[in-house]
């Protein structure tokens, strides 16, 4: 279920000459606090109608990332270095630890860095084809070459202009979850005090 969560945030500026992988990575280590809204669209095969969810993302370079969804029911999802957390319908969290789930903490915490746009672990784990598509479009294909990634998707897709606005999902059980990144802000640059607590369990 985790890797239907895969949300993120990264919020690059405008560069008038093009746009490479390492601009965009340096553009997104300089934003300290992102926060967006995003929806969800899971197309299942052999069922006629896709699964659409909505919510709200916060990342932040010291604490993580916070994926909250409100529709169709609440869930909430917060990865940090140490820890994955997940709240279902104010139900008692349920934490996953690298002591308690190497491979589920492993995978994770790889979405992180993914998200993050860190060139060296996107590399070390993926093969990636980065395409300037012009008036500062860019799209990134990431094709997994290392487990569990590999045994999960066939291709993860970003794509955005000024910010990251798309992720498409390709599993190997033939479903494609599409989410979309919109509203996004980088003000105020440090976490208000409800943020902070939200990291908090």
């Amino acid at each position: 279920m985790l890797k239907f969560f895969i949300a993120v945030m990264a919020l690059f500026s405008c560069v008038v000459q093009g746009v490479t992988l390492d601009q965009l990575q340096q553009r997104f280590s300089l934003q300290p606090v992102v926060r967006a809204d995003f929806s969800q669209s899971r197309s299942i095969a052999g069922i006629a109608k896709p699964l659409v969810s909505s919510g709200q993302l916060l990342i932040a370079r010291d604490k993580g990332l916070w994926w909250h969804q409100a529709r169709p029911f609440a869930l909430t999802l917060v990865l940090d270095d140490k820890r994955m957390v997940q709240v279902m319908n104010n139900q008692p969290p349920q934490i996953v630890t690298a002591e308690s789930n190497p491979q589920m903490f492993q995978f994770n915490h790889l979405l992180r860095a993914l998200f993050q746009a860190d060139r060296q672990a996107l590399e070390q784990n993926f093969i990636t084809d980065f395409t300037d598509e012009g008036h500062q479009g860019w799209r990134l294909v990431l094709t997994p070459k290392t487990t569990p990634l590999d045994k999960l998707f066939h291709t993860i897709t970003l794509t955005g202009h000024d910010y990251l606005e798309g992720i498409e999902l390709n599993d190997r059980q033939g479903d494609l979850t599409t989410i979309t990144l919109s509203n996004q802000r980088l003000t105020p640059r440090t976490l208000t005090d409800d943020e902070q607590q939200r990291f908090v369990f």
